[in-house]
């Protein structure tokens, strides 16, 4: 992956899991995400829009809106963007095949990649049983999600202050609850059947804010991650190869290499000469 700030474009590029409207979104990350990558087709696979947060407390910062007018923007200059909903926006999924500003929404879709391979692309949450089956702890789960998210900002502050690196304990937290009920591999387990079932030879979601690409039982599975926490993505190039971009570590890597520059050159210390030494 180019380290280079200039504008890359790919054949398509699929995110999910921004969650505007929340605090917790990294609606600013995004964006600059925006300026740098670019696509014929962008797949916004579910939770773009997190409505569960609207309904408790309004927040909507210019940046969200932002971001709703830089997607849009790509739209009228000829961008495909198709709007798979998820659990959190699941208001759109009574709009299937309607159009709004240019984003066509979809329920799910089936994905061509440049080499012929077929991808189910779909939110995911149909298949997390938690949220199928019992609402009121996903309500639950994603009010401790909220706080693990600012615990992490205090956790991080301290660590950083002792001089540990980064570390995600709401990642963490979320990853080690649903472990203990086998959510994550019952999960994709569930969409790799479902993908199979469709005659696909993978599946392209989001959900659990679990970047992954890998093979898993000759299904390719493909999470985009999230942009809470991780800000990933997944780009097809124009030869069908499908890359995780992991836009955190690029910015870290761009960081990195800006404060080395910045380092003061030490001048170097010279001779002196056999008059000078007597």
């Amino acid at each position: 992956m180019s380290q280079s700030s200039e504008s890359k474009t790919f054949r398509t590029i699929f995110v999910s899991d921004i969650h505007l409207g929340s605090k917790a979104a990294r609606a600013d990350m995004f964006i600059e995400f925006l300026r740098r990558y670019d696509a014929e087709t962008f797949y916004l696979v579910g939770d773009i829009v997190d409505g569960w947060r609207l309904k408790r407390s309004w927040h909507w910062p210019q940046s969200h809106n932002d971001v709703v007018q830089k997607l849009l923007r790509k739209a009228r200059k000829g961008t495909r963007i198709v709007y798979i909903p998820g659990n959190h926006d699941e208001f759109l999924r009574s709009f299937p095949g309607q159009h709004f500003g240019g984003v066509e929404v979809r329920q799910n879709d089936v994905h061509v990649t440049a080499d012929g391979r077929r991808f189910l692309v779909m939110h995911g949450d149909e298949f997390d049983i938690v949220v199928r089956n019992a609402r009121l702890i996903a309500y639950l789960g994603d009010w401790a999600y909220d706080a693990a998210i600012a615990l992490n900002v205090v956790f991080n502050t301290i660590r950083r202050k002792l001089g540990f690196p980064y570390w995600s304990f709401s990642s963490w937290a979320k990853l080690k609850v649903k472990n203990a009920v086998s959510f994550i591999g019952a999960f994709e387990e569930a969409l790799a059947g479902e993908a199979e079932r469709r005659d696909c030879v993978g599946v392209i979601c989001g959900h659990i804010h679990h970047a992954e690409l890998r093979a898993l039982s000759g299904v390719e599975y493909v999470n985009t991650g999230d942009w809470v926490e991780s800000l990933t993505a997944v780009a097809e190039h124009f030869d069908g190869r499908l890359e995780l971009i992991r836009f955190a570590d690029i910015l870290r890597d761009e960081h990195t290499a800006a404060t080395v520059l910045r380092l003061p050159v030490q001048p170097q210390r010279q001779a002196k000469t056999t008059s000078e030494a007597a």
